[in-house]
């Protein structure tokens, strides 16, 4: 797939299948990440993949958007450290995991970290020092349906787009 057809068809996806995703793929996606723009290149960013199914349970009672990590066969945390850009650097690099899953045909959905009343407790769980804040729970798996992976209906450009002035 190219990256404007991986662009275009790239969803959210919340229920898998019980494939496993493997170390190498888990690993190629992470690395897209690191890939990501970052303000003054600081990087700020720390991944952890769990794939346990215990933790990612608990991860799913934790999170009260995410309670379809249970069935996830992965998930990666993206944790960066407290400085001015971390909530733009994260993102970004939480995009990148998004759109690298997508090339690999694996399904992704982005549970919301910053800010929730649960970023403490996953920290805790996941035993990340306290100068790092959540940023995401990228929830991966292959999906559970072929069609999974169809285009979204979006609005038309003519609609979005303007030029100079809104």
């Amino acid at each position: 797939m190219d990256l404007t057809e991986i662009l275009k068809t790239r969803r959210s996806i919340r229920e898998y299948s019980d494939r496993a995703i493997t170390r190498s793929d888990l690993e190629k996606i992470v690395d897209i990440a690191r890939f990501s723009p970052t303000a003054r290149n600081v990087q700020p960013w720390e991944f952890i993949v769990i794939t346990e199914a215990p933790l990612l349970r608990k991860l799913s009672e934790l999170a009260e958007n995410g309670r379809f990590l249970a069935q996830a066969k992965a998930s990666v945390a993206v944790f960066c450290a407290d400085t001015k850009y971390y909530l733009e650097d994260g993102c970004a690099a939480t995009c990148n995991i998004l759109l690298a899953a997508a090339a690999a045909g694996i399904a992704s959905c982005w549970v919301a970290g910053d800010k929730k009343d649960y970023c403490a407790a996953v920290s805790e769980l996941l035993n990340v020092p306290p100068s790092y804040k959540l940023v995401s729970l990228v929830v991966l798996g292959y999906p559970k349906t072929k069609n999974s992976f169809q285009s979204m209906v979006k609005r038309p450009l003519h609609e979005v787009l303007h030029w100079e002035k809104f």
